[in-house]
């Protein structure tokens, strides 16, 4: 015979599942800025009382109000009196003064009682620090719930802060045979027009868009988002090791194209001589560092540091095979979105030719393997292994 329940327990088990229900739809609120806040992170914020909203809010653009002022916004515009109130927020506070105010002062002014935070701001100008503002106020804090599920909707931002690089998704459009472009370059289009949409939603939501000098020659592309309503529009990024962009390459024709970087291994004076035109043009050029097993070539992972320094914290690239494969080898592709359409085109570039291994079990193990099917193709979505 099981003990019989004590009235703590059940209250205690009523509030877990408010908690639950309101981080929920904090990190629901999070999700819908996904296209906007970059490069600050995607936040959401329910103010509750007794399992019932009271007003609520998400990030909004960077610079403007973070998800608490706009919630805080709101009841006040309401008459809403939040004292004795809970917070449910997807990331910690803020406790900075940075182009905002911080967060964790308005809301120990609104009069809110508790604060419940999905995960820790792994930015060094907070880092627990709003936390430690809130509780020093007298506000019981809680850190952790569903801290899994907003790190996901902000895996650059915690990447950036936490590895010093941003999250790499590669994406590849390939044959069902793995190929990527045929012999004579040839690669447009492998898959169908809502597989092409659809990958512009990760372009959307990304800080950055990569590819390479080679792709730029053979497909020209404009590396803007066309397929999504969106505030922004990512940087673009190319690697150009000998600075070999043409001022006339239609990337720099459509959108600004002082968002446009260049990332090169030439020396000043050299970089100077050949990238005048571009630089007439507002592109900025990024001066790398060769690899030291490439001379000449731009050392990638000096390159992602470069970057995450310039505050690009989820990098999508769209680049060609030698890219791709330079890439892999590098260690520094996180996550692959490979679009596969249902067609062999027998011989070609592949998706990335590092290599040559020696034995199977060298190979590069993916992992949380997504297959959703996107129009007449198919989208893989996983992760590298480490």
């Amino acid at each position: 015979m099981s003990a019989p329940r004590h009235p703590a327990d059940d209250q205690a088990s009523a509030q877990a599942d408010t908690d639950l229900r309101m981080m929920r739809r904090a990190l629901a609120l999070a999700a819908g800025a996904l296209y906007r806040t970059s490069p600050n992170p995607r936040v959401g914020c329910v103010l509750a009382r007794d399992g019932r909203v009271l007003a609520e809010g998400a990030t909004e653009r960077a610079g403007a109000r973070h998800a608490e002022a706009v919630a805080l916004d709101a009841a006040r515009q309401r008459g809403i009196d939040l004292r004795g109130a809970t917070a449910y927020v997807t990331l910690e506070p803020c406790s900075h003064h940075g182009r905002t105010p911080p967060c964790a002062d308005a809301l120990v002014a609104a009069g809110i009682a508790r604060v419940v935070a999905a995960a820790r701001d792994p930015n060094p100008l907070v880092d627990g620090g709003g936390l430690a503002r809130l509780r020093a106020a007298g506000i019981a804090c809680e850190c952790g719930l569903l801290e899994n599920e907003s790190r996901e909707l902000n895996l650059g931002f915690f990447s950036r802060h936490e590895r010093g690089r941003p999250w790499l998704r590669l994406k590849v459009a390939s044959s069902l045979d793995g190929i990527t472009a045929l012999p004579n370059g040839a690669s447009q289009w492998i898959t169908g027009p809502a597989a092409r949409a659809d990958a512009h939603h990760w372009r959307a939501r990304a800080c950055a868009v990569l590819t390479g000098i080679g792709t730029v020659r053979d497909d020209d592309p404009a590396l803007t988002v066309r397929h999504v309503a969106t505030s922004r529009q990512p940087w673009r990024v190319v690697v150009d090791s000998r600075l070999e962009l043409s001022p006339r390459a239609r990337l720099l024709r459509e959108g600004q194209a002082h968002e446009v970087l260049v990332a090169h291994a030439l020396d000043p004076a050299e970089a100077a001589r050949r990238g005048a035109a571009l630089l007439a043009l507002g592109v900025q050029l990024l001066a790398v560092p060769a690899a030291e097993d490439k001379p000449g070539k731009v050392d990638l992972r000096r390159l992602m540091q470069e970057l995450a320094a310039r505050q690009v914290g989820e990098l999508h690239v769209e680049a060609g095979a030698r890219l791709n494969a330079s890439l892999l080898a590098a260690a520094v592709v996180d996550e692959l979105l490979l679009y596969q359409a249902p067609v062999l085109l027998g011989q070609g570039a592949g998706i990335g030719p590092f290599g040559p291994l020696q034995e199977v079990a060298q190979g590069l193990r993916l992992h949380r393997v997504q297959i959703e099917p996107i129009g007449e193709d198919f989208r893989w979505r996983a992760r590298l292994a480490g």
